[in-house]
């Protein structure tokens, strides 16, 4: 007689992977490869696919809602600007707010999108929107576009995950309803590397191997036993962790072997080192890796913190993209700079900045992006889209755009919804060279 097992059970499936890693390999099986795997199908609808000269993204989320006013749309206004002046790009002629000194000589390699707007003004919902594209609910989570980037567009290095998230908010939808091989590997600490994926200390090769296969002689035995789809998943799962684990490529995430000298560039901060670790993943393959840099919810005391978060943001990526255009990786990298909302033209009593979703900023650099370009204008306050407004799945659709994905590609939930990757979003096209 069989034993009982309730094979439904994503925490019995979890617990049986994570035991035979532990007590057989001395190690947890690595989180991109320890969760079973849902089934989500496809259909490829009619459409233009751009083959786009991004192949991976660096995105750089401000958690928190980064005033537009105060970074990437200064304006001259004396009621709304505060004391912030304006410089302007040398080779562009862009103008940013003075607190981002070092992004000023960089703008020829960016797109500057003024004119963003969200439905959302609460930083759970607005977030959510920003990462998916899609409206929260509570009967599904939609993947974010690192999950889409993977998922429509495969892993470039076979041995690496296709999705790594540094620091940032542990609500993130991450792969949402599709399989848990496309969900990201999370990096809380960047100078710890990847944690638990070396072998035990005192165990020398061959013990490793006999452990290893006799993990495989059980789960064999297990799979016959119990032959559905999510427990077959786990013997790949299994397979991946250990094939990181043996891979030279696993040195990606170890960014002490840097120079001290870009170390330094990058700034001595866990945004910085993010970003830092970021290049090293992309240099070897990684499609889409997230860096958060939080902070940026400033109602009060708008003109002390958002100097302090720019300056933090300024040094890493600036540092980011000249180190990426010094490697020959600009190019194909597509570098983007999102948040949530803006902040309110109107300065309240405590010197702060409120929510603002009618407008706000982001920015692409590399990727083939038509660098020194502007898309949208607000009006004289800040308060306003006065042109070329351009939507949540809008932003999304143009990511999508210049990594070449199917953007009317349909993936269906498991409970049979079908969903596209920047929803009824319409790609900015005029922003690629």
């Amino acid at each position: 007689m069989k034993p009982s097992l309730n094979l439904e059970t994503g925490c019995t499936r979890r617990a049986f992977a994570g035991y035979l890693a532990k007590s057989l390999l001395g190690v947890g099986l690595a989180p991109w490869a320890s969760h079973a795997l849902a089934g989500v199908a496809s259909q490829s609808m009619p459409g233009v696919v751009r083959r786009g000269a991004a192949t991976k993204v660096i995105y750089l989320y401000m958690n928190g809602g980064m005033s537009h006013l105060d970074t990437l749309d200064p304006k001259t206004d004396s009621e709304v600007r505060g004391p912030v002046e304006s410089l302007v790009s040398p080779k562009c002629g862009i103008k940013v707010s003075e607190y981002l000194p070092r992004m000023a000589g960089l703008m020829h390699h960016t797109a500057v999108f003024r004119g963003m707007q969200s439905n959302q003004g609460a930083h759970e919902r607005g977030r959510y929107y920003v990462w998916t594209g899609y409206n929260q609910r509570g009967t599904i989570q939609h993947p974010a576009m690192g999950a889409w980037a993977v998922r429509l567009g495969g892993l470039i290095n076979p041995n690496l995950p296709g999705y790594v998230k540094v620091g940032g908010d542990s609500r993130h939808p991450g792969g949402g309803f599709m399989e848990a091989q496309y969900a990201p590997l999370p990096i809380r600490n960047p100078d710890s590397g990847l944690q638990n994926s070396g072998k035990p200390r005192g165990l020398d090769e061959s013990e490793y191997e006999d452990r290893l296969n006799m993990a495989r002689r059980f789960n064999r035995k297990f799979q016959e036993d119990y032959n559905v789809k999510s427990v077959r998943a786990y013997s790949d799962a299994y397979e991946n962790a250990v094939k990181l684990m043996k891979s030279q490529d696993l040195a990606a995430f170890d960014i002490s072997s840097e120079p001290d000298s870009l170390k330094t560039a990058y700034g001595d901060d866990a945004f910085g080192k993010g970003c830092l670790l970021a290049r090293r993943l992309v240099e070897r393959d990684v499609r889409f890796v997230e860096v958060s840099l939080g902070g940026w919810d400033t109602h009060q005391d708008n003109f002390t913190r958002v100097p302090q978060r720019t300056a933090i943001l300024d040094q890493a990526l600036s540092t980011l993209i000249r180190d990426l255009s010094s490697r020959g990786l600009l190019e194909e990298t597509l570098v983007v700079l999102a948040t949530e909302f803006g902040r309110t033209p109107k300065i309240n009593q405590n010197d702060g900045r409120d929510h603002y979703p009618k407008a706000f900023s982001c920015l692409l650099a590399g990727g083939g992006i038509r660098g020194g370009s502007v898309i949208g204008r607000t009006d004289a306050k800040g308060a306003n889209v006065i042109s070329n407004p351009v939507s949540i799945p809008d932003f999304n659709a143009t990511i999508a755009y210049a990594l070449g994905l199917p953007q009317e590609e349909v993936i269906y939930s498991p409970s049979g919804r079908p969903f596209t990757v920047a929803d009824k979003g319409k790609p900015v096209t005029s922003v690629f060279a």
